[in-house]
Order: C-alpha cells, then sequence, then structure tokens
C-alpha cells in the first residue's frame, strides 16, 4: 500500500465539535470519519477513482492465526471456559 497523504485542514470550530462528536459515536477517529465522509461523497458523485485502496482496518491489527487445536489453551495459561478452577 501506498504511503497516506497528510494535509492540513482548516475547519470552523463548530463544524470540527459536531465532525468528533459524530466519529465517536461511529467508534472512528475524526480522522477517519472525515476520509469515510470524503470516500462517501466521492462514491455518491461518481468521483471516486477505480484505483483507490480501502479503508484501514480499524483498531488494533489481528494475530495470525495458528493453525494447531491447541494453541490457544497450551503453554500459555489461558483457560478460554469461562471458569475458574481456583475459586471455591
Amino acid at each position: 500500500m501506498s504511503e497516506r497523504k497528510q494535509i492540513l485542514l482548516r475547519l470552523d470550530p463548530a463544524v470540527h465539535d459536531a465532525l468528533v462528536r459524530w466519529a465517536a459515536d461511529e467508534l472512528r477517529s475524526t480522522t477517519a470519519q472525515i476520509e469515510f465522509l470524503l470516500r462517501q461523497s466521492l462514491n455518491n458523485a461518481g468521483r471516486m477513482p477505480k484505483q483507490v485502496g480501502g479503508l484501514p482496518r480499524r483498531g488494533r491489527p489481528r494475530k495470525q492465526a495458528d493453525t494447531s487445536e491447541n494453541a490457544a489453551t497450551e503453554g500459555d495459561g489461558s483457560d478460554d471456559s469461562g471458569s475458574n478452577e481456583h475459586e471455591p
């Protein structure tokens, strides 16, 4: 993926506040919300370039899946069953 472009954006404080609240409602950063809205507008206007990449995934990157059956519980002391054998 190519490097993401950085821009300086000047906004009316009331518009910025509204974007911050909307982004929080959507569980996005303000920057991600602005990009989402720009992409949505480009799509609606029929101006989205064909070669544009997808939006970056939100949140922490996923761990690589381990192919062994017992990888989740062997060696790390974790118990995914939700029960605790040591409590009375």
